[in-house]
């Protein structure tokens, strides 16, 4: 168990050798940087098996296997890899011909996406227990930025020896991309009236001192693959602060007028109406000190009537938190079912190295076929979350995963996995 320190020094899962600074500043700061993150390969990747052997080798995340043994492995690599990536700019199309539906999270999923973490190593850990408990239930599809990363995370997992038969249920796709949080700017993948797949993207750059143009590009490129449609969502905002119950309820928080002020609440649920199918709009309260202000942080929709929240027990969000939970024991959903809301604790705020205010939360898990993935964060609250959510979803496989190192980035399980789900039958 973690103690809950209130400053902390850990590492930031943010590339932040590239945010916008003085130059001074870059400089004195590179050599620091250096020493924690492979900057060499984040623009020129390892061009050959023998150096990402040397890379594994120096960020030690074969710590069993030898160098030669490394180089070997990586050209033995039976990743599955395809390429999803082309010079073509891909079509963009405006407003569907009718509004689609947002499918609930817990229905079928044809497959998950993540982004491997090839740039912060403290993470592949995490990202390997998600890979390991996606793919005996669903298609686990990994993007790397390059075929060398795809044999390096292949090899990584086949060494941690967990994926058992369901090694061909991985699938890694060769994608340019800035960053991890794929939640937020992966494709939204929706049915239209004929059970067909198409998808949005909206415009994302809610982090404005970071480059963002691949992540931006990604669901395009992405659906091109897929051979998907897929349509322009002209809203400011990100996959974090949307859900969905399948069913004619939708939910964001407050964020989303602060991302788009040209709009009210009727103007959205106007503009809304006209890509989504949905009858009812739930608009929660944004957390202090919490820079995304996603509804992924602080409600988790069980099923169409079952909400798992955030509990005020943290003195810096105690307001908004009682708030949000006073919203759902008041509110119903689209059919005017009243909301079971169940409580989960909410671990104090910390900053980390003085500047990252940052919050764990147990709302931001994943439901994917049959199966709950949820974080924890090594605290003694971790075994009540999970015992709240067994209470709450008695029907699923709850499976921990350790989010220690991702939170520092502000996001957990969520945030870092995109759904998309099965074509309808």
């Amino acid at each position: 168990m973690r103690r809950n320190l209130p400053l902390r020094f850990e590492f930031i899962p943010y590339p932040i050798w590239r945010r916008k600074m003085p130059k001074v500043i870059n400089t004195l700061t590179k050599p620091i940087i250096q020493r924690f993150y492979p900057l060499a390969y984040d623009e020129a990747p390892p061009p050959d098996p023998a150096s990402m052997a040397d890379v594994l080798v120096r960020y030690r995340l074969l710590p069993d296997m030898t160098l030669t043994e490394i180089h070997q492995a990586l050209l033995e690599s039976q990743a599955q890899i395809e390429n999803a990536y082309s010079d073509v700019t891909p079509d963009f199309l405006s407003t569907p011909e009718a509004p689609a539906r947002i499918p609930a999270q817990w229905e079928t999923m044809e497959s998950i996406i993540v982004t491997w973490p090839t740039i912060y190593p403290p993470l592949w850990d995490l990202h390997s227990e998600m890979v390991e408990a996606i793919a005996p239930v669903a298609e686990a599809v990994i993007i790397v930025p390059g075929e060398l990363w795809a044999h390096a995370a292949w090899v990584y997992l086949m060494q941690r020896g967990n994926l058992g038969t369901y090694q061909n249920r991985v699938k890694f796709l060769v994608l340019p991309i800035d960053d991890i949080w794929v939640r937020d700017y992966g494709p939204i993948v929706c049915l239209d009236d004929a059970g067909h797949q198409i998808a949005f993207s909206a415009v994302y750059d809610h982090l404005p001192k970071y480059p963002q143009t691949r992540d931006n590009a990604m669901p395009w490129h992405w659906a091109a693959y897929m051979g998907m449609p897929i349509f322009s969502l002209n809203l400011h905002t990100e996959g974090g602060n949307l859900l969905s119950d399948g069913t004619g309820t939708l939910i964001m928080s407050e964020q989303i007028f602060r991302a788009n002020p040209k709009y009210n609440r009727q103007t959205l649920e106007d503009y809304l109406h006209t890509v989504f199918q949905y009858d009812k709009l739930i608009i929660t309260p944004k957390l202090a000190l919490e820079h995304t202000g996603h509804v992924d942080l602080l409600a988790k929709l069980a099923n169409a009537n079952t909400v798992l929240v955030s509990a005020p027990t943290s003195a810096s969000t105690a307001a908004q938190l009682r708030a949000n939970i006073t919203l759902f024991n008041r509110e119903t959903n689209a059919i005017g079912e009243h909301y079971t809301v169940f409580e989960l604790p909410t671990p104090p705020l910390y900053f980390n190295w003085g500047a990252y205010a940052i919050r764990r939360s147990y709302t931001n898990s994943l439901i994917v076929n049959g199966r709950v993935l949820v974080p924890i964060y090594s605290l003694k609250e971790d075994d009540t979350a999970l015992r709240i959510y067994e209470e709450a979803m008695p029907d699923y496989e709850i499976i921990p995963i350790d989010c220690t190192s991702g939170i520092n980035g502000g996001g957990a399980v969520h945030c870092m996995t995109k759904e998309v789900p099965a074509k309808a039958n």
